[in-house]
């Protein structure tokens, strides 16, 4: 059984995907630290990416007058905006240590829950079919 064909699985393994990618472009503007007139980089939120990819949705239909219409906010809970609180270097160079490394510590967080979720789910696959996590 390919577990790519799974929601989950496919999900996770996408998700560990653009870790890995997302990894990469912050080693790459850390290691340009001191690169005059280097702008760091990022990749767009794992949500947008998500969104992208993705079949349309289909919307709820009111179907009776009587029946509540749908209005609540299906967004995420923090912004993925970035906020330059900091100025730019006399040579031009815009990453933030502190920042990068921040991104670095929040990325690996997310690719070991991920890691843990890919895990877990296979453990209750294999119990589910009577190997007891074998």
């Amino acid at each position: 059984m390919d577990l790519s064909q799974l929601r989950m699985f496919s999900l996770l393994g996408q998700r560990m995907g653009w870790n890995t990618q997302r990894q990469s472009v912050l080693a790459e503007n850390i290691a340009n630290a001191d690169t005059p007139g280097f702008q760091p980089q990022d990749l767009q939120s794992f949500h947008a990416h998500v969104e992208r990819a993705a079949p349309p949705r289909l919307g709820a239909a009111l179907t009776h007058t009587a029946h509540l219409a749908g209005g609540g906010s299906g967004g995420e809970a923090r912004s993925d905006r970035i906020r330059d609180v900091y100025e730019v270097s006399p040579s031009g160079n815009a990453v933030i240590l502190e920042q990068q490394l921040l991104a670095v510590t929040e990325t690996a967080m997310n690719h070991q829950l991920a890691l843990n979720l890919f895990s877990k789910h296979l453990s209750m696959m294999k119990t589910a079919l009577g190997r007891g996590g074998r």
